[in-house]
């Protein structure tokens, strides 16, 4: 599994022009799915995704972590994560999961990272063409990969 987390003031998500889900201070999570993925590694990410010491605290430090801020999440399932790039041009989607195996796994991440935060999150559609806003602040940016978890 990997997530690109980025803090942002706001970002939102639409489908066919209408906005599927909205937040203002908080984590635009992008999460792609692998094949082998697991129910440790959602609760391995989603603790990692909750307590992450990214927001500045009184000393302009990155030190606070999103319940601190009470920042929210939109999360947005996106298989372009798993793409191969190593041969020619055009990406392969081999280590993407298929939806069957995927969606179970994106409304477990859903619930786990719900449960950890204490709040409702916002998302997108899983499988749908979506347009994705956001005004990433700092810039901030983390990449995580389950599969590299030492």
């Amino acid at each position: 599994m990997i997530a690109v987390i980025q803090r942002v003031t706001e970002a939102s998500v639409s489908i066919d022009n209408k906005i599927k889900g909205q937040i203002n201070q908080g984590f635009m999570v992008l999460l792609g799915i692998t094949h082998d993925d697991t129910d440790e590694d959602i609760e391995w990410l989603s603790g990692k995704i909750a307590n992450m010491r990214v927001f500045s605290d009184e000393d302009d430090k990155m030190n606070l972590a999103l319940g601190d801020v009470d920042g929210d999440i939109l999360l947005v399932s996106q298989f372009t994560l798993h793409a191969s790039t190593k041969k020619g041009n055009r990406p392969g989607y081999n280590e993407a999961a298929k939806p069957d195996v995927a969606i179970p796994l994106y409304e477990k991440m859903i619930k786990a990272l719900e449960q950890k935060t204490g709040k409702h999150l916002q998302t997108g559609e899983f499988g749908a063409m979506m347009q994705v806003s956001l005004v990433n602040d700092g810039p901030v940016t983390i990449i995580i990969d389950t599969k590299n978890k030492k």
